[in-house]
């Protein structure tokens, strides 16, 4: 803490509560755990993906997880690895990363909410559209790795390659 920190006392509200309400006025499947956790799961272009969502009272800390459906073999994940740390600084808000567990490439963040008494519907849904966003993004440079034995970086390319035009 820096010499500036003060303690500020308030009612803290919980913004799983509102992510609740955004996920059910999706109609998204969902299963609230806990007080402090909340999972989801949500259809995306290239796959489903696996909401997770963690409340800290104590830090006033909202984490955030979003599970591609796509499991990295053993024999790809140094290449999978590589391709994170060249998605990575793509990225403005989060970051990728392979889950050790299940080996599945999960895309995270974390918001702080001290002194803010919650977080915002705006904010919640800003977070659930830029990991979802990414997520779709960069699917096909884990595909292309995995399963396409495409080098890190020939994927990342033809997964960021932009069409023009119509055909």
């Amino acid at each position: 803490m820096t010499a500036l920190a003060t303690e500020t006392k308030y009612a803290s509200t919980n913004p799983l509560d509102v992510m609740e309400e955004i996920v059910t006025a999706n109609e998204w499947a969902h299963e609230r755990m806990s007080d402090e956790e909340l999972v989801a799961g949500i259809g995306g272009q290239w796959c489903d993906y696996r909401l997770h969502l963690a409340w800290s009272n104590d830090l006033s800390a909202l984490h955030f997880s979003c599970a591609l459906d796509i499991r990295v073999p053993q024999a790809r994940q140094a290449a999978v690895h590589e391709a994170v740390g060249m998605i990575n600084p793509k990225i403005w808000v989060g970051h990728f990363e392979v889950a050790q567990d299940d080996r599945m490439p999960i895309f995270r963040h974390t918001l702080l909410l001290r002194g803010a008494n919650g977080a915002t519907v705006e904010q919640l849904e800003d977070l659930l559209d830029v990991a979802i966003a990414e997520c779709e993004r960069f699917y096909p440079t884990f595909q292309f790795v995995i399963w396409g034995g495409k080098k890190p970086e020939e994927a990342l390319q033809a997964a960021l390659l932009e069409t023009v035009g119509e055909a």
